[in-house]
């Protein structure tokens, strides 16, 4: 184990520098071989009167090397009076003048620093936060405040790095109206009331944690304790007119909690809620809690995909992250797949298959008209990420990895991944060598031609038999490479009995000869849905 330990190290440092392509991202390995952030203490005046927040952040930072300027993102307030004006600034508590504020950077010039030396900055600041912190009202016309931060919005109202790659633990100092309830990050350290119409509350998150999932929220809630599974607190955070609605939809959380710590480990965080909230998104997976759509409760428990998905995350995005964003794959793939699992352990493999191939072709439609492979590092814009490839065909690349390395040792890849990861970064390299270390095989070709590779499998078939012979023929017909994969066929014979025969796919035309004495009758291709391809057409001759 302590060799995978050391070879990762080295191999998601060369990757992550060899897969910054855009301009966009070399700016950000800059960052990267410069700073590494420890720990953030945000402190943020919340109030009725206007949507300005007032806050100090405290930041502890590693310097990797001698330096005389960093930088943090920082978006500066905008002639439409949204944005944060910074006020002072301090290095080791004494005041510093040398910095500047534009172009959504917050630029220190300072004096140099030593090779792994450790410095702690303040910034106080003020505005009207243009995006990431969601100030609005709900659905019942009530006042509520959101963080909302995927994937790189969290420099709306936090000066931060706000990239997946260097996370931190943090500390939320949270001053509100008394009629609100706040929840954050980790375990609530301190509520005080500290007069009649204030109150604060402090929470406080241990683990190491990307800034897309360090949030916020603060509204009048109902909350109910659920109780503890292996120790974690698990939690219900709703509007009060949604009560009964919202506890009954979220008591779903807790069996799949159990089922993910069953099957990954231990369950990442000190505590787990669920929150009704604005979120733009369907869910969002913010680290210890999940923040809901507010229209996603309903009392109708109809959102147990939904739950299953964002808890997932819990393990693969929030605590084993990817480095890169163009590897977000191995967050929402993961999280697509194991909702997929889950339903598969829950309701039966006929639920499961019908997932999956309902993924296959929602895959299929979108490649039509967006063809770009899974991993595209010429996407700039990290909505854009937000696509079938890094959902639905990354889940699939898991079920074909399950098939290629079978069930046993799938699952002791997908432990040892998280393991080696949890509270870290990792590429699809690290994945495809822990992968490869555990079962022996070389999977070079099936994470090359599946990630990096557009499209996939586009087959037409014909068969035929004669003289106890049964020949299929194979045409890959897709524009791009040719794909490399076993493909199982389902022989009907005269007398009703059944067989699978797997061929190994190669070439792109491809005949294979299979003996039989019985008569077939029919044959059909991926019959237990373990391929991600296309068919064109199957026909006899």
């Amino acid at each position: 184990m302590s060799t995978i330990i050391l070879k990762r190290t080295y191999i998601s440092v060369l990757c992550f520098f060899s897969l910054f392509f855009n301009t966009q991202a070399q700016k950000h390995q800059e960052r990267f071989e410069t700073i590494d952030i420890l720990n953030y203490k945000f402190d943020i005046q919340l109030s009725d009167t206007n949507n300005q927040i007032e806050g100090t952040a405290e930041i502890k930072i590693r310097f990797k090397k001698a330096v005389t300027t960093f930088v943090l993102d920082f978006v500066k307030k905008k002639s439409n009076g949204k944005g944060m004006s910074v006020y002072t600034v301090s290095e080791n508590k004494n005041n510093i003048t040398s910095y500047t504020h534009d172009n959504n950077q917050l630029i220190f010039n300072i004096d140099a620093t030593k090779q792994d030396e450790i410095r702690i900055y303040t910034i106080q600041y003020k505005g009207i936060p243009e995006d990431g912190l969601i100030i609005s009202k709900n659905k019942y016309n009530e006042r509520t405040f959101f963080g909302d931060n995927w994937p790189d919005r969290s420099k709306n109202w936090l000066p931060v790095v706000d990239h997946p790659s260097d996370k931190a633990t943090v500390e939320w100092v949270i001053t509100a109206p008394s009629h609100y309830q706040t929840i954050g990050n980790g375990m609530m350290v301190e509520k005080t009331n500290i007069s009649d119409n204030k109150i604060i509350t402090r929470w406080r998150m241990v683990n190491p944690i990307p800034t897309k999932v360090m949030v916020i929220g603060a509204a009048r809630f109902a909350v109910e304790e659920q109780g503890e599974i292996y120790g974690i607190p698990v939690s219900s955070w709703v509007y009060p007119q949604d009560r009964e609605k919202g506890f009954s939809d979220y008591t779903l959380a807790t069996p799949i909690i159990d089922y993910m710590i069953n099957h990954i480990g231990p369950f990442p965080f000190k505590k787990l809620a669920n929150v009704q909230s604005k979120t733009r998104f369907g869910g969002m997976e913010n680290a210890g809690n999940i923040f809901y759509a507010e229209r996603s409760v309903t009392g109708t428990g109809s959102n147990e995909a939904l739950i299953a998905h964002e808890v997932a995350h819990q393990w693969f995005g929030n605590s084993a992250s990817e480095l890169n964003w163009h590897h977000i794959w191995l967050s929402e793939g993961f999280a697509t797949y194991f909702t997929n699992l889950y339903f598969e352990n829950k309701y039966g493999r006929d639920q499961f298959v019908d997932r999956i191939k309902a993924e296959r072709l929602t895959i299929i439609d979108y490649t039509k008209k967006n063809p770009a492979p899974i991993v595209n590092p010429n996407i700039e814009d990290y909505m854009q990420l937000l696509n079938p490839y890094s959902y639905q065909k990354g889940g699939w690349i898991l079920h074909m990895l399950r098939r290629e390395l079978g069930d046993q040792l799938f699952w002791k890849s997908i432990r040892t991944y998280y393991e080696t990861y949890k509270y870290s970064n990792a590429l699809s390299e690290d994945l495809q060598r822990i992968m490869e270390h555990i079962s022996g095989k070389d999977l070079s070709l099936f994470f090359k031609q599946w990630l990096y590779q557009i499209g996939h499998p586009k087959l037409e078939a014909t068969w035929d038999y004669k003289n106890e012979l049964l020949q299929v023929e194979i045409h890959q017909n897709q524009k791009s490479s040719i794909y490399n994969f076993p493909l199982d066929i389902k022989i009907t014979y005269k007398d009703g009995t059944m067989a699978i025969e797997t061929v190994m796919i190669s070439e792109k035309i491809q005949i294979s000869k299979i003996v039989s004495k019985k008569q077939v009758t029919s044959i059909e291709l991926d019959p237990n849905t373990w391929l991600l391809f296309e068919l064109i057409s199957l026909n006899k001759k």
